[in-house]
């Protein structure tokens, strides 16, 4: 695709030290596994999810051996079941004792023109990406509201903005993951907890890779100033940031994680 170099890896500061962190769909090579080793890097607490238990496992071996057992635990979960969401932050209450930062990666794409996408695969895309990102946000903000402070980091796209042939699906549930981050960020400010959101155009990784056409990858890139896709890793800068005190003054935020011209 490109022969862009990508900048060099940045190290962490200990941002997020003492701090418990739950990030879901974070097994694999993507934003969400990014951001759980971008967390761990910033001396984090870190409890992964995902709904593949298998290789939720094999990166939860993967972290534990570099980090150390007790900075990372994994309970597997399916957004769209509201049960095993309760469950996921009672396990991360009972495993690290507190919760200070949750992180919605969840989301699910596809591509298919409006003429010919079924009930089905219009359900299925909201379910995942909007209606996870809303049951997880509630369990979060109901558990924070008690603490009285915390941090949501919701995953949307800059799809959710700007016009892509075949994605109507995803760039209505992502368009929602942004008004339900203003919103959430609204009601939550009282108790001290805010809710803001990236916006990544084009991160590439293995998964991406496997479910997009070349061509539309080539296209996609061409897009970007730099010439390349971001980084997952360089998506999860930026939610690290919004997840620390360097930004304690926003909430209800939409920031894009993009280098694509105006």
């Amino acid at each position: 695709m490109t022969d862009v170099e990508s900048p060099a890896y940045v190290p962490g500061h200990g941002l997020l030290k003492g701090r418990t962190a739950v990030v879901t769909a974070a097994a694999g090579a993507g934003i969400g596994g990014a951001t759980a080793r971008r967390l761990l890097e910033e001396g984090a607490r870190v409890l992964i999810s995902d709904a593949h238990t298998r290789r939720l496992k094999a990166y939860e071996a993967a972290l534990a051996e570099e980090f150390g057992a007790e900075a990372v635990s994994a309970h597997p979960c399916d957004v769209t079941d509201d049960t095993q969401v309760r469950a996921l932050f009672d396990a991360a209450e009972h495993t690290h004792g507190r919760l200070d930062v949750v992180v919605n990666n969840a989301g699910l794409g596809g591509t298919a023109p409006l003429v010919d996408m079924t009930d089905d695969q219009w359900s299925r895309v909201l379910d995942v990406t909007l209606g996870g990102t809303f049951r997880c946000t509630r369990a979060a903000l109901r558990r924070m509201r008690a603490t009285g402070g915390g941090v949501v980091v919701n995953n949307a796209s800059v799809v959710g903005w700007r016009a892509q042939a075949g994605q109507a699906h995803y760039a209505a549930a992502k368009a929602g993951v942004m008004a339900l981050t203003r919103c959430a960020a609204i009601e939550a400010a009282p108790y001290g907890v805010r809710v803001n959101a990236v916006a990544p155009s084009l991160a590439l990784h293995p998964h991406l890779a496997k479910v997009t056409t070349p061509g539309l990858l080539e296209e996609l890139t061409a897009r970007e100033a730099f010439g390349r896709p971001a980084e997952p890793w360089e998506v999860a800068n930026v939610i690290v940031f919004l997840a620390s005190g360097y930004s304690s003054y926003m909430t209800g935020e939409v920031v894009p994680v993009s280098s694509q011209h105006a």
